[in-house]
């Protein structure tokens, strides 16, 4: 790397010729800074419209879609810290959900396993590379509650496992080479001819990676959704992510001070629901008030149907 910000450590450039993408009910995001590198295991802004309301028992398909596009990698005061950087990420990943006829704490028992397929793309500098293949893998038990017939909750626990292909020395990599796990709190409400809302709350707490020993800190984030049905199946607004780093990273037994991520990111946001039981909901959002990490857009589609 040429670029040498006075304002910017090494160790910043150093980590920002690594770029790992993680999957959470899909996705690719990029490491660069806080949190190792600046990525995060769980898609930011993967959810949107329906994220907190269970369907009835039975085995339900989903497959969420991804494009990210990151043309801006940026510090701790918000400022470009690379001059040459471009990432894109295009992700396909089917999850598997059962709802049981169990019931556990009167919420109905349900589990999910979500596989990540990404092809990324990653240019710092003269540097490239390109890798294509299956991120790391998320699965978990939910709960879900039906307050009343539009207000809903799923009370959720998600477990990230490190199964996608990871090398300390590339510049791009599948997964994140660490472990994670996701306490969750999603609500819904939904009424096909007024008002609806959607909020997936959820905190990330991070194993060390063994490969560079470097634990990322602890992370709050939040997915959202408003619209107002039509009437007719369809329903419009905007939706998008709040993210924010709470705790500092840690390297070989040293807390790592100012590299703390954060985020928003809003867009247009639409669903469809069909009266054979499936829906497809589509957003773009476009990242802001972004810290230690790529800023950019993405464009999502999320399509769930029962088997």
């Amino acid at each position: 790397m040429n670029n040498k910000k006075a304002d910017v450590s090494a160790d910043f450039f150093r980590n920002a010729q690594r770029v790992i993408v993680g999957a959470a009910l899909t996705a690719a995001l990029p490491v660069v800074q806080a949190t190792e590198g600046g990525g995060s295991s769980y898609p930011m802004g993967a959810e949107n419209y329906m994220t907190g309301a269970m369907p009835p028992p039975g085995i339900y398909g989903q497959v969420f879609a991804e494009s990210y596009r990151a043309d801006r990698l940026l510090d701790n005061r918000g400022k470009q810290a690379i001059d040459d950087f471009h990432l894109s990420a295009d992700v396909i990943a089917p999850r598997l959900i059962w709802v049981t006829e169990q019931k556990l704490l009167s919420g109905a028992l349900a589990f999910h396993m979500n596989v990540p397929l990404i092809d990324l793309r990653v240019d710092v500098a003269d540097e490239h590379q390109r890798k294509t293949g299956v991120g790391d893998i998320i699965f978990g038990p939910a709960l879900g509650y039906h307050y009343s017939d539009k207000f809903h909750a799923i009370y959720a626990f998600d477990v990230f496992a490190p199964t996608g292909k990871y090398d300390r020395d590339d510049l791009a990599n599948l997964g994140r080479n660490y472990w994670a796990i996701e306490p969750i709190a999603a609500f819904t409400y939904v009424d096909p001819s007024g008002l609806n809302g959607d909020l997936k709350v959820m905190y990330d707490f991070n194993a060390r990676n063994p490969a560079t020993d470097y634990r990322s800190g602890q992370e709050l984030h939040a997915d959202y959704s408003f619209g107002w049905g039509l009437g007719n199946g369809w329903v419009v607004g905007v939706g998008g992510y709040v993210y924010h780093q709470t705790t500092n990273d840690n390297q070989d037994g040293q807390e790592l001070e100012d590299r703390k991520g954060r985020a928003v990111a809003i867009g247009p946001s639409i669903k469809y629901a069909n009266q054979a039981g499936w829906f497809v909901t589509a957003k773009w959002q476009k990242e802001s008030d972004v810290r230690n990490r790529p800023e950019g857009e993405a464009f999502w589609i999320k399509f769930t149907t029962p088997l």
